[in-house]
């Protein structure tokens, strides 16, 4: 049975981004019973990090090995162009046609990103 070198990355991965679902629901839920008018900033903030960093993570682990060196890293270049590209989409999107709060929506941002780090770090330390 040939083995997939890039099982270990997709793990990890679809781990950080549980750790960034986690995380953004609970924000969600104090800023909800907080300042409920907030919320969908908040949403919007948490989504614009996760759904293009989940499509990042897709791209980066499609191939792995020597033989297929040239595909990873053709394949890490597209998913971070359509990362940096979505996350563009979703702020113009949220700023332009939503008028959504930018220190909500920003801050949510930071939430999920800064969760996704420490989950590696942890998760790192326990390996």
């Amino acid at each position: 049975m040939p083995v997939n070198l890039a099982n270990n990355g997709k793990k990890l991965a679809k781990k950080g981004i549980v750790a960034q679902c986690i995380s953004s629901l609970v924000l969600i839920v104090i800023v909800l019973i907080i300042k409920p008018e907030y919320t969908v900033a908040v949403v919007l903030g948490a989504l614009s990090f996760i759904i293009p960093h989940s499509i990042f993570a897709y791209w980066s682990f499609r191939y792995a090995g020597a033989t297929k060196s040239k595909l990873v890293v053709q394949s890490f270049s597209k998913g971070l162009k359509l990362k940096l590209a979505l996350t563009a989409i979703f702020f113009a999107t949220a700023f332009s046609q939503l008028n959504a709060a930018p220190v909500p929506l920003l801050g949510a941002y930071v939430v999920a990103m800064v969760s996704q780090w420490l989950a590696m770090y942890r998760l790192r330390q326990m390996s």
